[in-house]
């Protein structure tokens, strides 16, 4: 066993465990732990859109290479910090107008084609499915599971008959799907205590290499 004398690794250390401290009882050291991580979050989130957002998308065009349409963008994004003037708070409804109504006429749009009808898309029966019986079963129960999932939605008639057989099928679809949407969250946090367990055994106390 060789204990790192690196001093940033006794800091990691030490703000590992203020956070795991939380699995105790909320304390003074935990929430100084979070405090930190929230501000160095904040700070870092900063710099990163100035240097990468504004500075060579709006402060470069405008001030350097002498665009003029630019003061546009740069006058909306002022308004936003009106909301600190309460004279002038209404200001804000001009860039959250302008943002909402790009929302609407751009990403929307954009969304639907990706998230609803690439997805239909991709659960229609095509005959290239036919190829294989394994590939077909796949595709088939797919189907009858998309449709019976909507089905399960449908409230313009009562569920009763083939209706309500199909929307029980949906229900037990919707658990599968929520069921390894929980697994997978549980899976991608167990991985990050391993990395943090790997962090302590190998880095800091240098049990494991």
């Amino acid at each position: 066993m060789h204990i790192s004398t690196n001093i940033w690794t006794w800091v990691a250390v030490l703000l590992t465990f203020g956070i795991f401290s939380f699995l105790w009882k909320d304390n003074p050291f935990y929430k100084f732990c979070e405090h930190l991580f929230v501000g160095i979050s904040v700070g870092y989130t900063i710099a990163l859109t100035w240097y990468n957002s504004v500075y060579p998308d709006l402060v470069t065009p405008l001030f350097r290479e002498g665009k003029p349409l630019y003061i546009i963008p740069f006058v909306l994004g002022l308004c936003y910090f009106c909301r600190f003037i309460p004279k002038l708070s209404w200001l804000i409804r001009v860039p959250m107008g302008f943002v909402l109504g790009w929302a609407s006429g751009v990403a929307i749009p954009a969304y639907f084609q990706t998230n609803i009808i690439k997805q239909i898309q991709g659960s229609l029966l095509t005959p290239a499915i036919f190829a294989r019986w394994d590939i077909f079963l796949w595709a088939l129960i797919s189907f009858i599971g998309v449709v019976c999932s909507v089905l399960y939605f449908f409230f313009s008639r009562e569920h009763k008959g083939t209706l309500r057989l199909a929307s029980e099928t949906g229900i037990v679809f919707l658990m599968i799907g929520f069921g390894a949407s929980f697994g997978y969250t549980v899976m991608a946090r167990m991985s990050l205590l391993i990395g943090r367990f790997q962090f302590l055994l190998r880095d800091w106390l240098g049990v494991i290499k």
